[in-house]
């Protein structure tokens, strides 16, 4: 019986761990923050693996940062769309690390009204169903086209570029897998896609920090 409960018990432990060590990161990082920043890490989803070899990223998932109610939280696309502490979001991905990026030109940019704007436009999306598909509909909606969406219809800047699912590397079984599970014979290689990486790698947007 003692035997069966541990693995249980080891995963606890790891997760008390992740979190401790999330604490420790943003009391040293959350000075540097601003309302609006993007936040990258890498998923422990079951499709994050996919999604790193079919873009050649080590980044699978991200969100935008706002301080609610004195704490920093992040606004993402899971199931459903929402808010999550930062904390905890940092305990949830990959070994703890994570990359805060910003729109390089913020302090003209983000005005307070802009801000407004940034939320408003998240807003529409909130509790909507995650969307496995990556389509480009707003009936469900997935973590990078969230906050490409957001910042468009807020400020009018495009962050990354646009792609079409036939562009990613497919090659990978895992990817291959996946696409199957989806879609099954049927791959809807001419659907718009914004990833997670095109957006990491925008010059529209500067590092602010990471761990």
């Amino acid at each position: 019986m003692l035997a069966a409960a541990y693995p249980r018990v080891k995963r606890r432990l790891v997760r008390f761990r992740h979190l401790r060590q999330a604490e420790a990161a943003m009391a040293r990082e959350t000075a540097a923050l601003h309302d609006g920043d993007l936040i990258f890490h890498t998923s422990q989803s079951a499709q994050s693996r996919a999604i790193q070899l079919a873009t050649h990223s080590k980044y699978s998932h991200c969100g935008v940062l706002f301080r609610q109610g004195g704490e920093w939280q992040v606004f993402e696309a899971v199931q459903p769309v929402g808010t999550t502490l930062l904390v905890k979001w940092i305990a949830r991905g990959q070994g703890g690390h994570f990359v805060v990026k910003r729109l390089r030109d913020a302090d003209q940019v983000l005005t307070p009204a802009a801000l407004q704007r940034l939320q408003k436009a998240g807003e529409q999306y909130r509790g909507k169903n995650y969307d496995l598909y990556f389509g480009w509909s707003d009936e469900r909606i997935y973590c990078s086209e969230l906050l490409w969406k957001m910042y468009h219809e807020a400020t009018g800047r495009e962050i990354g570029q646009l792609q079409r699912l036939r562009e990613f590397d497919l090659s990978h079984p895992a990817v291959q897998q996946k696409m199957r599970e989806r879609y099954g014979s049927r791959l809807p290689l001419d659907e718009q896609v914004i990833s997670p990486v095109r957006m990491f790698d925008s010059p529209e947007l500067v590092t602010v920090t990471q761990r």
